[in-house]
């Protein structure tokens, strides 16, 4: 028992040789079940687009800040918000500056 025994010494040949098989043609085209299915009023199975709200546009500024501030708020504010910094063409965070100044003024002359 000093030797082993090869599993593969009964094989013939040491490389399988594999193929691909061919593909089936397809007996109808698409376009034809298409035609088919449009002059019988079979209504498709696909879902249809549906139109998706218009996208911000992107605002990109440079300004030195590097901290995030997250908070939740209904979409109306966040629109109001967004459309205040757009009116007055200012970065969310420098609108923010503004309205905490304009607080912390109204509140120091009560």
């Amino acid at each position: 028992m000093s030797t082993r025994v090869n599993p593969f010494a009964n094989l013939t040949d040491p490389q399988p040789v594999f193929a691909t098989k061919p593909k089936r043609e397809k007996p109808v085209a698409t376009e034809v079940i298409a035609q088919l299915a449009e002059d019988n009023n079979f209504p498709s199975r696909q879902a249809t687009k549906t139109q998706k709200e218009p996208r911000r546009k992107r605002r990109v500024y440079t300004t030195g800040r590097n901290q995030q501030f997250n908070i939740k708020a209904t979409s109306e504010t966040i629109d109001r918000l967004y459309k205040m910094a757009d009116d007055r063409k200012v970065s969310l965070c420098k609108l923010l500056e503004e309205a905490l100044d304009a607080l912390e003024a109204s509140t120091n002359h009560m």
